[in-house]
């Protein structure tokens, strides 16, 4: 009689339609610990040689802390910009149909393609004090350049293709016979909305949330040049990571790194606890 452990073994080693299971798994473990663990392993070591003390010296500094709650904040406030937003760009290049839709549906990608340093040089240009857009939101008392609301609007920018682009799929394969039926059974447009559209959009929604969230964080080339880049106003960890290792101060570079790193995967964790549960409601 075979057991249950052979028969899970012979089930795994079964024949495939596809060939070369075998080979791509290998590969793929290969280049995943190439690539993603033996980086982070060697990031985690470096972190680990510091003693507890001095660890916890760089990490309770008070710029330290002020350049992370900077870059998670803001890159939590952009991403819960880019979701609302995004949702509703990714609606109107679904639902209507109108002249230049293409145009604005390539628009869209335009960040991808667009070099860091180059949105970051643009945004400062409209958005600084004398700039086109700047120096009309002076007399209203709203300062976007060289502050935190400057990081916002560059993440805001670096951010919104991820939310459209995960968002749009899932919206066409919604039929508009759907809505239709809630509008003749009585239901008002936020019902429709609230209760027939986010149920089948919120897994996707949530997931460009974390993607331009985790992209936020990281982000370096944009946000340099609109931050002002100011020791406890502006300054984002990237940056602080940057600046250590030009001071050849290696340990306190990686601890930085270690604590962003360490943040970012409770963040992460967290999000996709929050897509799990969204999936096991809305189905």
């Amino acid at each position: 009689m075979t057991t249950a452990p052979a028969q899970a073994g012979w089930r795994f080693r079964q024949p495939s339609v596809i060939p070369g299971f075998g080979l791509t798994l290998g590969f793929s473990l290969a280049y995943l610990t190439l690539i993603i663990l033996i980086p982070l392993s060697g990031l985690i070591w470096r972190s680990a040689s510091l003693g507890w003390a001095e660890f916890w010296a760089i990490a309770s500094d008070r710029r330290t802390i002020n350049a992370l709650e900077i870059s998670f904040g803001t890159a939590f406030l952009a991403a819960a910009v880019n979701v609302v937003f995004g949702t509703l760009v990714a609606w109107v290049l679904v639902r209507y149909r109108f002249p230049g839709r293409r145009i604005v549906d390539a628009m869209v990608d335009l960040p991808f393609a667009l070099p860091t340093a180059v949105a970051g040089i643009a945004l400062t240009t409209l958005y600084a004090p004398n700039g086109w857009i700047g120096k009309l939101l002076m007399p209203l008392g709203i300062k976007v350049a060289y502050t935190p609301l400057g990081i916002v609007v560059a993440l805001v920018f670096i951010g919104l293709p991820f939310v459209v682009r995960t968002v749009q799929p899932i919206m066409e394969e919604i039929d508009k016979e759907v809505e239709e039926a809630a509008a003749t059974l009585g239901a008002s447009r936020f019902q429709i909305i609230t209760r027939v559209l986010f149920p089948g959009l919120a897994p996707a929604i949530i997931t460009g949330f974390s993607l331009a969230f985790a992209r936020g964080v990281g982000e370096y080339g944009s946000v340099i040049f609109i931050a002002g880049n100011l020791p406890y106003k502006s300054e984002i960890a990237p940056l602080l990571i940057v600046i250590r290792l030009e001071e050849y101060n290696y340990p306190a570079a990686t601890a930085i790194a270690a604590i962003m790193l360490a943040l970012s995967f409770v963040m992460l964790l967290v999000v996709n606890l929050v897509q799990t549960w969204s999936r096991k409601r809305y189905g």
